[in-house]
C-alpha cells in the first residue's frame, strides 16, 4: 500500500514538472516580449531558463550542505547521506548547465564565448570544487568513512556558493546582478514568465532528487540481501 502511494505521487510529481516545463517554455519564448538590443533581444531569452538553472545548482548545493550538517549532528544516519550525494550529482549537472547557458548568451552579448569575470570564475571553481567531492566519494571504499568525509566536505565547500553569488557585489564585473534589481531587472511582462521557469526547475530538482534517492536506497537493499545470502 505503502508503495503504490509512493508510485502515485512520484507520477502526480512527473506530470505537473512536465506541465510547468511545457508553460515555462511557452512563456520564455511566447508570452515575454523581446528584450532591447542592449540585452540581447531575444538572446535574453536563454535568462528564463540560466537563473532557473543556476537557482537549482545552488539550492542542491544548499541541500547537500544541510544534509551533511544532519548526519553528523544526528548519528551518522544514511538517509542523509544519500540526499547530499545525490544533491551533488544534480548540482554538478545543472552547474555545468549554467556554464553553457551562460556562454550561450555571452557569445552575442560580450562578443566572447567566455572571460575570466568574477562570477563566471567562481561559478567554475565551485563546479570543479564538486566535482572534486565526487571523486572524493568514489576513492573512498568504506561506506562510514566515505560519508563521514563527504560530509565534512560538503560543509566546508559549501562557502564557494556564496562567495559566487556575492561576486558580482563584492567585485568589479560586467556580469548582470538580478538580485539587486528591483523584480530582478525585468519589466512587468518579463517577471512571470521568470518565476514560472524557478518553479519549473524547482519541480525538476525535487523530481531527480527524489529519484536519484530511490536508486541509492534500493542500491543498499540490495547490498544488504547479497551479504545475508553469503552469510547465511
Amino acid at each position: 500500500m505503502a508503495q503504490t502511494r509512493k508510485l502515485d505521487v512520484s507520477l502526480l510529481l512527473l506530470i505537473a514538472t512536465g506541465l510547468l516545463i511545457a508553460i515555462a517554455i511557452y512563456m520564455a519564448f511566447g508570452f515575454a516580449p523581446t528584450a532591447d538590443r542592449a540585452s540581447g533581444g531575444d538572446v535574453q531569452r536563454i535568462f528564463y531558463f540560466h537563473v532557473g538553472i543556476a537557482w537549482i545548482a545552488g539550492l542542491a548545493l544548499f541541500v547537500t550542505f544541510v544534509s551533511s550538517i544532519l548526519y553528523l549532528a544526528r548519528g551518522e544516519q544514511r538517509k542523509y547521506d544519500i540526499v547530499a550525494a545525490a544533491s551533488v550529482e544534480i548540482g554538478v549537472v545543472f552547474g555545468v548547465m549554467v556554464l553553457l547557458s551562460g556562454m550561450l548568451w555571452a557569445r552575442p552579448v560580450w562578443n566572447t564565448w567566455w572571460t575570466w569575470d568574477p562570477r563566471l570564475t567562481t561559478t567554475a571553481i565551485t563546479e570543479f570544487l564538486y566535482v572534486a567531492y565526487l571523486m572524493l566519494r568514489g576513492a573512498i571504499d568504506d561506506p562510514q568513512r566515505r560519508a563521514r568525509f563527504s560530509a565534512v566536505y560538503g560543509i566546508i565547500g559549501f562557502a564557494s556558493v556564496p562567495i559566487t553569488y556575492f561576486s558580482t557585489r563584492w567585485f568589479s564585473t560586467i556580469h548582470p546582478d538580478l538580485g539587486q534589481s528591483p523584480g530582478f531587472g525585468l519589466t512587468p511582462n518579463m517577471r512571470p514568465a521568470m518565476f514560472v521557469s524557478l518553479a519549473a526547475f524547482t519541480l525538476v530538482y525535487v523530481l531527480l532528487v527524489t529519484a536519484r534517492s530511490r536508486v541509492e536506497q534500493t542500491a543498499d537493499r540490495v547490498a544488504q540481501l547479497k551479504h545475508e545470502i553469503v552469510n547465511a
